[in-house]
Parts: structure tokens; C-alpha cells; sequence
């Protein structure tokens, strides 16, 4: 799951990217609204998590924008404004869900799990390629009806081939659907992480395409 968060208290943000990541989600952290205006693939993310009190934007104005775009991208309010009526105006504007400041971390995760559930979903689909089965809610793959572990980057690397069959993703699409804007991939992780993939699943199952990148090809 790629969540885009924006917050603006660093202690607030630091804390949810860190509990977020810890638990297999991928975390954009902007601290102001302003940096929205250069985020212009919003499908590429699961979920926002939106501060309403940002220093330059109320982050109602930010809701309004989203949904007056058409965008369906489900959004998730963290605010201190624990008053009934700002509750009922963020919902009224298109939110998906409210969370009072202060917050149980736990509380957090769980409803982002259940609005990424929620979202209709070819994302939460039980996903088919060959003999291979991806269950996203219950995070599980199978192939040739045999159950097959994996960790969560490369579970969610496969998911995003078999999303994406066909099609030449490059290195830099791969890294960023894995770790974000935030550049902490080493040099070899995303190498490491196909490599499992082959290594469970098969080695002709992922195709390199030198110099660019990796191909799941078309059933």
C-alpha cells in the first residue's frame, strides 16, 4: 500500500511514516499543501492522509480541490478539530474517514487498511496469471495450488508486475512503487527482491530487459 501523507507537525509525521513503514506501507511525507501542486499521479497512491491544519492550506480546501477534479483517491482527515460540525463539514466534502488528534497509532493503520479494502477494487481483486494466484487482503500468492511466502516489498513487486503484464516497468518506477520519493532503496534491493521472486515462483517467470528494466510477459 503507497500513501501520500501530508502533515506538517514533524513530529506527528516523522512518527506515522516510521509506524507505517515498519508495517510494509510505502510513505510520501509532504509537510505542506503547497507540494501538492507537483504530485500529478495521484493513482499512483492507495490512499491520502491529510492534515487539515497545514500552515498555507486549510486541508479543506485541499478536499474540496480533490474532489471537485474528480479525483477518487480515498482520503483520511488527522485533525485536532474534534468539534461535531468539523467532523460532519470534512465528511459532507468528500472525506472517506476522520481521525481526532491525538491518535492511536493501531487506530491508524487499521482504518487505512480498511479504506484501501474499501476502494473497490481491482486492488483488493484476487488476481489470476497462469497458474499463479495473488490474494491481496489476505496477502497471500499461490502457485499450482501450493501456498508460497513472501516478504511484503516482494509481494508487493509482484502484485505490481501482474497489475502491470506486458509492460516494461523501468528501475525507477519499480523503486519509487517500493520506497517512494525517499531514495533509501540500495543499489542492489530491487535486484534482491526479483531475485526471490525467481527464486520461489521461477526464473523464467520475470523477464530483464537490459538497461531499462523488468517485464511479467502478457498470459
Amino acid at each position: 500500500m503507497r500513501i501520500l501523507l501530508v502533515e506538517d507537525d514533524p513530529l506527528i509525521g516523522d512518527a506515522i511514516r516510521a509506524r507505517l513503514t515498519r508495517a510494509g506501507m510505502t510513505v510520501d511525507w509532504l509537510e505542506n499543501g503547497a507540494s501538492l501542486d507537483g504530485v500529478t499521479e495521484m493513482d499512483a497512491f492507495d490512499l491520502m492522509v491529510l492534515d487539515l491544519g497545514l500552515p498555507d492550506r486549510d486541508g479543506l480546501e485541499i478536499l474540496r480541490e480533490q474532489r471537485e477534479g474528480g479525483h477518487g483517491l480515498p482520503i483520511l482527515i488527522l485533525s485536532a478539530r474534534y468539534e461535531l460540525d468539523s467532523r460532519v463539514r470534512g465528511l459532507d466534502l468528500g472525506a472517506d474517514d476522520y481521525l481526532v488528534k491525538p491518535f492511536a497509532m493501531e487506530e491508524l493503520m487499521a482504518r487505512c487498511r480498511a479504506l484501501a479494502r474499501r476502494r473497490g477494487d481491482r486492488r483488493s481483486e484476487v488476481l489470476q496469471y497462469r497458474d499463479l494466484r495473488i490474494d491481496p487482503a489476505a496477502f497471500a500468492v499461490q502457485r499450482g495450488g501450493e501456498n508460497i511466502a513472501l516478504t511484503p516489498k516482494a509481494f508487493a513487486l509482484l502484485r505490481l508486475f501482474i497489475e502491470n503484464q506486458g509492460r516494461v516497468l523501468t528501475r525507477h518506477a519499480l523503486e519509487e512503487h517500493l520506497y517512494g520519493w525517499s531514495g533509501e532503496a540500495e543499489s542492489n534491493t530491487l535486484e534482491v527482491f526479483v531475485s526471490q521472486i525467481r527464486r520461489k515462483l521461477g526464473p523464467d517467470l520475470i523477464q530483464t530487459i537490459r538497461g531499462v528494466g523488468y517485464m511479467l510477459p502478457k498470459d
